[in-house]
């Protein structure tokens, strides 16, 4: 297991698979009376959030003190970032206090990979979204959820190869879709992207996908279908003619969702926009996995965790984590 995450494109497809089969083993923690691990006993993670994410913070909190780690909670509202403390001068506070892992989020593409490599601090850097770059764990988790579907329950050492996932939406501001895209491709799966021509980024063409303009001609064939917030917060133009326009060519409603197989499902990362991008009866749906794919997080983010701090080697596809199998003798 590498020292950092901060790209998915940077996981080779058995790292890929080693941390979906350890999520695995960690999701049966949820299970127990019990919802602890003491793998992370005596270390310290800072939660290092200069953008705000209620989900994705809570998220790493809660994989946090399930793996028993000492956990502090930094928001850059209200904090010396605020007055105009600089990322050095943020890090070296933290280095100078001992922590072991800082997960980042950051408004500024970038931003974790400069952490990781400047030699400002001397712990393991988890990106939790940088900009309109990536965010690893999302594609991460929803790569867990994919498989579990698409595979049935606990398919350990499989990839996604072969599996069809078109997303739809916003892709010129979304990490979301470029960590997916880079991921979904490293397992195998086939990935097309459902965009207006103005909300596609410079340079898609090189991605390692398929691009679309039409959401109807790209379902029929589909495992998955991830629909995409338009992130209104990152725009400073009009992207299209009007709310309306774009849920009639490109939102997904009971219609849309009727030509899809039968066994594919619809993703999304949140938080969702009902009435644009998904309807109410899309995300109300069996076939939806928006709340699967937040209990997911948990059991991704303590495999992260637990493979860059837990000091174990990096083990065989389907061996089963020491602290798990300490917990269960």
């Amino acid at each position: 297991m590498m020292r950092h995450l901060i790209s998915a494109a940077d996981l080779s497809r058995d790292e890929a698979v080693q941390i979906l089969d350890t999520a695995e083993e960690m999701a049966r923690v949820a299970d127990r009376p019990i919802k602890k691990l003491p793998t992370l006993r005596g270390r310290t993670v800072v939660n290092l959030f200069f953008e705000d994410s209620t989900r994705t913070r809570t998220s790493f909190e809660v994989a946090e003190k399930r793996l028993s780690a000492d956990v502090i909670n930094f928001a850059a509202k209200g904090s010396s970032v605020s007055k105009g403390e600089s990322l050095k001068d943020t890090a070296q506070t933290l280095e100078a206090m001992g922590v072991d892992a800082v997960v980042v989020r950051h408004g500024a593409s970038g931003a974790p990979q400069r952490l990781a490599t400047t030699g400002w601090i001397d712990a393991a850097v988890i990106n939790a979204g940088d900009g309109t770059h990536q965010h690893p764990t999302q594609a991460l988790l929803d790569a867990f959820t994919l498989r579990r579907r698409l595979l049935g329950p606990e398919p350990m050492g499989a990839d996604l190869k072969g599996r069809r996932v078109t997303l739809v939406g916003d892709i010129l501001h979304s990490r979301v879709a470029r960590s997916n895209v880079d991921l979904l491709h490293t397992l195998g799966a086939h990935v097309t992207l459902v965009a207006p021509p103005t909300l596609l980024p410079v340079g898609v063409e090189t991605w390692p996908c398929e691009i679309s303009y039409d959401l109807d001609a790209a379902l029929g064939e589909a495992d998955a279908v991830m629909m995409l917030r338009v992130q209104r917060e990152r725009m400073n133009a009009a992207y299209f003619p009007t709310e309306r326009e774009y849920a009639r060519r490109y939102g997904l409603d009971g219609q849309r969702m009727a030509r899809m197989p039968e066994h594919a499902v619809v993703m999304h990362p949140g938080p969702m926009v009902r009435g644009m991008e998904i309807t109410a009866e899309v995300a109300d749906s069996p076939r939806c996995t928006v709340i699967e794919q937040v209990a997911n997080g948990v059991s991704v983010r303590m495999a992260v965790l637990y493979l860059l701090l837990g000091g174990q080697e990096p083990a065989p596809t389907h061996s089963r984590p020491a602290a798990v199998q300490a917990e269960e003798k």
